[in-house]
């Protein structure tokens, strides 16, 4: 079992050995269907001819934000004999009391193993510690298996953004996706 520590400064080489992508071998094909009276969207599971790799660069931009949120008390470690194994990286957003998770790695070697279970865990006590009513995390229809690993810890799929990254989102095949945990029915 890793122990879940907050991570109160970040460095550019944790970030980049931990913040790497995905693979999947399937996707959920999303499609939209707009009349006068109805709009509709589908996501149906299809299974990939060729497994699809991921990769994600970090900008400076990026580097620094999550710099400022571990300052903040926003980032949590998994370790393993002293070596961060994963990582959460949250956002809180104030105005209507979310706790938006910008990124959740885990070391390849160790995923399935529970840090990532352990890590959710520590930004949901997290969450309710900071009195917020949901935790969101966004992810791309083509990353399966973080929507079965958010799925599978009670979150939702509450949002599709079918422009978030590009004008042809659609149309490439890369939708965001948004996952939503509610934390209380009363807030």
């Amino acid at each position: 079992m890793a122990k879940i520590r907050p991570l109160s400064a970040v460095d550019e080489p944790l970030l980049r050995r931990l913040i790497i992508g995905y693979s999947s071998t399937e996707v959920y094909r999303v499609a939209r269907e707009e009349t006068p009276d109805t709009i509709r969207f589908e996501l149906r599971l299809a299974r990939l001819e060729q497994p699809l790799v991921k990769r994600y660069p970090l900008d400076a931009a990026e580097l620094t934000r999550y710099r400022d949120l571990a300052h903040m008390g926003h980032v949590f470690g998994a370790f393993e004999d002293e070596v961060c194994s994963g990582i959460a990286i949250c956002d809180p957003q104030l105005w209507n009391r979310s706790l938006i998770v910008q990124e959740l790695h885990v070391a390849p070697d160790v995923q399935r193993s529970g840090i990532g279970r352990q890590l959710m865990a520590t930004v949901e006590q997290h969450a309710r510690t900071l009195g917020m009513r949901m935790i969101v995390c966004e992810t791309q229809n083509s990353n399966v298996p973080a929507m079965r690993f958010y799925r599978a810890l009670g979150f939702t799929v509450d949002g599709i953004d079918v422009s978030l990254y590009t004008n042809d989102d659609l149309a490439c095949d890369a939708v965001a996706l948004f996952l939503k945990k509610r934390l209380s029915d009363t807030l």
